[in-house]
């Protein structure tokens, strides 16, 4: 017999994910103030194995326009440099051999359009993931009433599966809503 609740809570935990996933990606997005999240996706070439830059040094905001790097190891210095540079994060590394700083620039009023269409867009892709979760639920669903689930709660489990969509839908605006803001603030 088909659990239709179990379909609604598998796609519901689905769709979630993909709101923690926009989150994460709003996240590492630059917006002119310093944020230790926009270092999450560096990898650190440590004794022959890449991990995150968090694993070898503490990662702070001394204030709102600087990241400090303080490694636990001394020898580490040019290795982060390096992933630093390599990475996407465009912001040259200043090292004085204690700690390694990042100067977050200033945005430019052009820089900050093209962070939001950024922003749009993940935000976009976000969603079509929650529309084809909710499609394949559907589809699930249909399924299931072929192989002798009753129309009226297939019909239900749609509405259901409709309202856990728009508040996933809702979610995903206001994080996009907040980001947008957070990105245009000078």
């Amino acid at each position: 017999m088909f659990d239709v609740k179990q379909c609604l809570a598998e796609c519901e935990e689905k769709m979630e994910m993909s709101v923690m996933h926009l989150e994460e990606t709003l996240a590492q997005i630059r917006a002119g103030k310093a944020n230790v999240h926009i270092l999450d996706g560096i990898r650190v070439n440590s004794y022959g194995s890449q991990v995150p830059l968090n694993n070898v040094s503490a990662i702070s905001t001394p204030d709102s326009r600087t990241i400090a790097i303080k490694p636990w190891d001394k020898s580490m210095f040019h290795a982060i440099e390096k992933a630093i540079i390599d990475s996407e994060v465009g912001i040259m590394p200043e090292n004085n051999g204690e700690v390694i700083r990042l100067a977050i620039p200033a945005l430019t009023e052009e820089r900050r359009r093209a962070l939001t269409k950024q922003c749009n867009k993940e935000a976009e892709e976000a969603k079509m993931a929650i529309r084809n979760i909710r499609r394949d639920g559907i589809d699930k669903l249909k399924k299931a009433e072929k192989e002798g689930l009753s129309e009226d709660l297939r019909k239900d489990a749609e509405n259901d599966l409709q309202k856990i969509h728009d508040k996933m839908v809702k979610q995903i605006e206001q994080l996009l809503e907040v980001k947008n803001k957070e990105i245009m603030t000078v």
